[in-house]
């Protein structure tokens, strides 16, 4: 069974920065992505990192805000969220594809594997 266990979450003031971690009981990830969504509306795209690291991408709305990284081995994929605003207030999920593809996957359909959510919220 895959499970993924996401940390980090929290309260913060407008322009300052939170870090989400996303680990895998036991073992390293594979593919994984950063989706949200916030209340009312549809779950998102965040940021996504292939299974080596090599390739990374972003949604528009957090590019250059936030940055999606990982370490070598058992070591979580974190989430490093800078210059937060409040409409990046949203419950955030982390979620894995067990592929070593070469490109990191934007689509919530690549990832079959999902954590439980962490909220996020930034008071303006």
């Amino acid at each position: 069974q895959v499970q993924l266990v996401e940390s980090g979450g929290g309260l913060a003031q407008a322009g300052e920065s939170l870090t989400l971690s996303c680990a895998a009981s036991g073992r390293s990830t594979y593919g994984v992505a950063w989706f949200r969504q916030a209340p009312g509306k549809e779950r998102e795209f965040v940021a996504a990192i292939n299974w080596n690291g090599r390739s990374t991408t972003y949604s528009d709305s957090v590019k250059g805000r936030f940055k999606i990284s990982r370490g070598t081995g058992d070591t979580p994929v974190y989430l490093e969220m800078g210059r937060l605003k409040a409409e990046d207030t949203a419950v955030y999920y982390c979620a894995e594809n067990l592929r070593a593809l070469i490109e990191a996957k934007t689509s919530s359909n690549e990832y079959p594997y999902w954590g439980q959510g962490t909220q996020v919220t930034v008071s303006s």
